[in-house]
């Protein structure tokens, strides 16, 4: 009797048949060079064979979520292909304006007490950062390969269902794994673009000021600034940003906490997820660009719910306050730098724009990471400095309570008259706050003299 073909037993079990399936459709029904052009990674020879192995790799793992080693593995692939060079006298350079810049800083601020500057490669900053692209790309990770699951599900025959509906794992390890060479590829191309650990805007570095040595290299000529002052400015700044959550020991958390929040309300069109499914033709893959970019481009991702917008503002005022503050500061403490205002305002129009690996990022999981509002937030920060000194500005980041509100930069007179000391003219709340309590008022019953109660 001849044997049994695999779909036609009755007893094996789908998954199997599923990962025979796909194994067979990677082993040699697939061009290597047309999948990883549809994952976004480039026709090299060497990561096409890597792309391969993983997905391979993820067919065989018996864990349920992603494998997060694969995107720190694509960050150091392309990070290997350019990963600069700094002399000693480069370093020299940068720790000589780091000794300065923590002087300077003494005078204007008590925040922190950090005065080191760290100087990393390129490798050493995408591994010290990958942490908090994980947990930041997560919720959408997860996202993304649950739609997939549902997407195939929909789509299959109902011969297939069964074998669908008993692997949705498996399927969800092969989506990850495309979702995180996804994010080590934006991360490998962020390592050669940012200039220091808090260049960003996020606490990608727990309490350590860093500095990129190698991404220095060319910024003076471009900004026709001497080197010396551009080291000095982004040192102080480095710093300052650094000494803030040393010294706000809750800000990182509360940062974080606020990123997942958005994060996690972010849903998959699984329509348009859909949609692509019913196109594509996977057994021949003859358009990778048309995958790429869904992936690429954001359209998988809906359009904010409401209450997303209002995580969203929330994350955005913080970020806002921890940039604005750091840039007043900055200011402050750098104001013997002839050329100060000319490299903030050159900095300040780098961090608006971003390069082209940060707007990957920020379409890959819907979250842009440059902070908004941040002249608003540094005016803010100079009207209070200027009314109350700086111990009184610090003050208001030693809790989450204390931290200014929305409302607050866009007008800082109430806050500044509290923090005075002064009594603030009321506004319609406080009117009718106090009404209410009048009213609780007369409502009790009053005493006699002899202690009775009417």
């Amino acid at each position: 009797m001849a044997d049994q073909s695999p779909d036609q037993d009755p007893d094996r079990d789908p998954e199997d048949e599923l990962r025979d399936m796909l194994q067979q459709f990677l082993g040699g029904q697939i061009d290597p060079q047309q999948l990883g052009a549809a994952a976004g990674i480039p026709a090299d020879p060497a990561l096409l064979q890597q792309l391969m192995a993983q997905l391979q790799s993820a067919l065989q793992r018996t864990g349920d979520g992603i494998d997060w080693s694969v995107a720190r593995q694509q960050a150091l692939q392309v990070v290997s292909r350019d990963p600069g060079s700094v002399s000693s006298e480069e370093r020299e350079a940068v720790q000589q304006a780091a000794r300065l810049a923590a002087t300077w800083l003494d005078v204007v601020t008590d925040i922190g007490t950090i005065s080191e500057i760290t100087l990393l490669s390129r490798q050493q900053w995408a591994e010290a950062t990958m942490p908090v692209w994980q947990e930041m790309s997560e919720p959408v990770a997860s996202s993304i390969a649950d739609a997939l699951t549902d997407a195939m599900r929909q789509q299959a025959p109902e011969e297939a269902q069964a074998m669908i509906a008993g692997a949705g794992r498996l399927l969800r390890n092969v989506g990850g794994t495309l979702f995180a060479m996804q994010l080590g590829q934006v991360v490998g191309r962020l390592a050669s673009e940012v200039l220091s650990g808090g260049d960003v805007g996020f606490p990608l570095l727990d309490e350590q000021a860093a500095i990129l040595p190698v991404n220095l290299q060319g910024l003076p000529e471009s900004l026709e600034i001497p080197a010396d002052q551009v080291h000095i400015w982004l040192a102080t700044r480095e710093l300052a940003h650094a000494r803030l959550f040393h010294h706000a020991k809750w800000l990182r958390l509360h940062v974080l906490s606020q990123v997942r929040e958005y994060a996690e309300g972010i849903r998959i069109d699984v329509e348009r997820l859909e949609e692509l499914a019913s196109e594509l033709d996977l057994s021949n893959l003859q358009n990778p660009e048309q995958l790429r970019e869904a992936l690429s481009s954001g359209s998988l991702i809906p359009p904010k719910s409401e209450e997303q917008l209002l995580s969203l503002a929330r994350l955005e005022t913080t970020i806002a306050l921890v940039e604005g503050w750091v840039d007043a500061v900055t200011t402050e403490a750098t104001a013997r730098l002839p050329r100060r205002d000319a490299i903030a305002e050159a900095v300040r129009r780098r961090r608006a724009t971003g390069g082209p690996a940060e707007r990957a990022f920020g379409t890959l999981v819907g979250l842009e990471i440059r902070p908004r509002r941040l002249r608003e937030a540094s005016a803010f920060w100079r009207q209070v400095t200027e009314s109350v000194g700086a111990e009184r500005r610090d003050a208001l980041w030693a809790h989450p309570d204390l931290l200014p509100t929305s409302e607050d930069v866009d007008d800082p007179s109430r806050l500044i008259a509290s923090l005075q000391g002064g009594a603030p003219e009321p506004d319609d709340v406080d009117r009718a706050l106090e009404d209410l309590l009048a009213d609780d008022r007369d409502d009790r019953p009053h005493e006699r003299e002899d202690g009775t109660a009417d």
